[in-house]
């Protein structure tokens, strides 16, 4: 295992760099995110671990958080990559899909999603579950590329011989989706990412 681990943080910092080469960088955009997101605090869920690049920044920072993701291997590789940096205990890594969550009603207070819902063909189930499973007091991130970097993503993903699926979401639907659930809306973005809040008022 300690030798898998040590491949896999070693393919994972050759995607840095291969990544860098492209003008992209991933740990500097995950801080961008991070950094937005905050304050973070209680119970937090984060909804596609993918390889762990988020699942590495907030563990870095030192929370306490539980991953979730359909694919095994995909978060196999994100619980390698935090393993080999002796991270892995920080998180509650979990095989599950994002629009029927097995666990219960106001059970996190941030629920954060990085780059994942340019992959879905329809997000109410899925939001309808981060709403579901969220406290009163608590918030959700959605970040995901913007125009610029799913075309930085396309070149990259067509060096390396993939497509890369996109089935083009709308977050101005999103927003509505929020706003008809009287849910405060922030909106961040830099030249690749572009960050959605959605809270409630507190009073």
């Amino acid at each position: 295992m300690d030798d898998l681990a040590k491949q896999v943080h070693q393919e994972y910092l050759e995607k840095l760099k291969f990544y860098r080469e492209f003008g992209y960088d991933i740990e500097a955009e995950r801080n961008f995110i991070l950094d937005n997101a905050r304050p973070l605090y209680g119970d937090i869920l984060e909804v596609g671990t993918g390889k762990g690049n988020f699942t590495l920044a907030l563990a870095k920072e030192g929370y306490r958080f539980t991953s979730v993701d359909l694919c095994a291997e995909q978060q196999k590789a994100g619980y390698l990559n935090l393993k080999y940096l002796g991270l892995d205990k920080r998180v509650d890594f979990k095989i599950a899909n994002g629009e029927n969550l097995n666990f219960s009603d106001n059970n996190f207070d941030l629920v954060i999603s990085v780059n994942m819902i340019h992959h879905l063909e329809k997000f109410s189930k899925i939001l309808d579950e981060f709403t579901r499973v969220l406290s009163f007091e608590g918030k959700i991130v959605l970040a995901d590329f913007t125009k610029e970097g799913l075309e930085v993503i396309d070149k990259i993903h067509s060096q390396q011989g993939r497509r890369h699926r996109t089935d083009k979401v709308d977050f101005s639907e999103i927003e509505k989706y929020f706003e008809e659930k009287d849910f405060i809306i922030e909106r961040q973005r830099d030249k690749f990412q572009k960050i959605l809040i959605a809270y409630h008022q507190i009073i």
